[in-house]
């Protein structure tokens, strides 16, 4: 039985299998919590953009905010991701995994002198004269990157990021095309904006850059904001400033539980038509997916501790619940906690028992520590559960919260299994520490 929304994880008679892989002795053999990924799962989700976009100018750029692990980072590198970032930090990731700095859109609402300059030379070693692009959020940090590039005797090349004003009808933590979003240049201040840009010794203005929101399960926003691009390039391009690439940003949403976004292709399909339908077939395009390359590539598995019922009668009146402690926590996994996020939760080897409703929680001292409520399982103490679609804003939104060492991770690659990020010990936790002079 293939489970939804996740075509490489399949119960085979009572167990969880990810890419062939038999996930409750991956538990045993490194541990919970534990972290899961089918590089498989990683590569067919990027082929869906890859396929749609044959034969067209593009690049996609891999929104690595959504797991910034280097063998994730690796994965896309070699089959010709470019990456999206946000920070500098990400920037020195995609390098240490094999990126390239030229095929890196450098994103984000606070970008500092020192992230502006390494980004513009981040060293011999990288290969490059820089990243390909700074997405600029606010007419302030356009001059600020101007005053940085000349004084490094550079250029700039900038995508100014437009705010669209679009409703991108997610989560409100995750919409960040309205006006009420602290994202992007307001659109009707972009084309001053943009002749402001063209004044400037220090840039090159080279795009333009959207981005709506996160979890988008409907084509129609994605439309609706690339409309408002086309509308701006026109204008921009009217008052001489010439643009070279359009991007539409990322944002699909996946499968959690019945959420039915469109797939690669056809969201591709349809910016494609736009585009041409509008005489604008010929520019290139970027797009910056995260989620839906990783998501539902991963999991997390937990092993159950405790169970704590209550009272038959109050849990029946709504007074009390029935709680399945186990040893993950919001630490390891922030989405239900931060966002109220429905992830569904399945037993690795699943027991011919009668399932009971339970909510299932962790050790950090929170009331809001759980990653899921209401679930009809069979589970006994020394069970595995596996978190499911898992792989995107999971370890990378990690903590050590309560002094929590961070999961493991794995890479699963055909027949073979990769540990790709040892466990974290406590005493990792305060290397970095020291005590007061005595």
């Amino acid at each position: 039985m293939t489970l939804p929304g996740a075509p490489f994880l399949e119960r085979r008679g009572a167990e969880l299998q990810l890419e062939g892989q038999v996930l409750a002795a991956l538990a045993r053999r490194h541990g919970t919590p534990l972290y899961v990924y089918s590089r498989a799962a990683m590569r067919a989700a990027l082929a869906g953009y890859q396929r749609a976009l044959q034969g067209r100018r593009h690049l996609v750029c891999y929104a690595m905010k959504a797991n910034s692990s280097l063998a994730v980072l690796q994965t896309f590198a070699e089959a010709g991701c470019g990456f999206d970032i946000v920070s500098a930090g990400e920037l020195e990731r995609v390098l240490a995994a094999g990126g390239a700095a030229h095929k890196v859109v450098f994103s984000g609402v606070g970008k500092t002198r020192d992230e502006m300059a390494f980004a513009m030379q981040p060293g011999a070693d990288a290969g490059t004269n820089g990243v390909r692009c700074f997405n600029v959020e606010s007419r302030a940090e356009l001059d600020r990157l101007d005053e940085v590039a000349r004084a490094l005797g550079r250029r700039a090349p900038v995508s100014l990021r437009v705010n669209p004003d679009v409703d991108a009808r997610t989560h409100p933590y995750i919409s960040t095309g309205l006006k009420s979003n602290k994202f992007g240049i307001a659109h009707a201040e972009a084309l001053a904006t943009y002749r402001h840009a063209a004044t400037l010794a220090g840039i090159e203005v080279v795009g333009i850059d959207c981005h709506i929101g996160s979890q988008i399960t409907e084509v129609e926003p994605y439309l609706d904001a690339l409309d408002r691009l086309l509308d701006l390039v026109e204008a921009v391009e009217a008052a001489g400033v010439p643009i070279r690439h359009i991007d539409v940003g990322g944002g699909l949403g996946i499968t959690y539980t019945d959420e039915a976004p469109p797939a690669p292709a056809a969201l591709v399909a349809r910016l494609l038509q736009r585009l041409d339908a509008r005489g604008h077939g010929g520019r290139e395009l970027l797009l910056e997916p995260g989620r839906s390359l990783v998501g539902n590539a991963g999991v997390l598995l937990t092993e159950v501790q405790y169970l704590k019922r209550g009272a038959p009668a109050d849990v029946a009146a709504g007074a009390a619940r029935n709680f399945c402690i186990v040893d993950a926590a919001m630490n390891d996994l922030m989405r239900p906690a931060l966002y109220e996020a429905w992830m569904r939760i399945e037993p690795c080897l699943r027991r011919d028992a009668a399932a009971e409703r339970w909510d299932v929680v962790g050790p950090v001292c929170e009331s809001g520590d759980w990653l899921g409520r209401d679930r009809e399982l069979a589970v006994a103490p020394g069970d595995v559960l596996a978190v499911l679609s898992a792989g995107a804003y999971g370890m990378s939104m990690a903590s050590n919260y309560n002094s929590r060492p961070r999961a493991a991770e794995v890479m699963i690659d055909g027949a073979q299994v990769h540990l790709i990020r040892a466990r974290e010990q406590t005493r990792d936790l305060y290397a970095h520490e020291r005590l007061l002079p005595r």
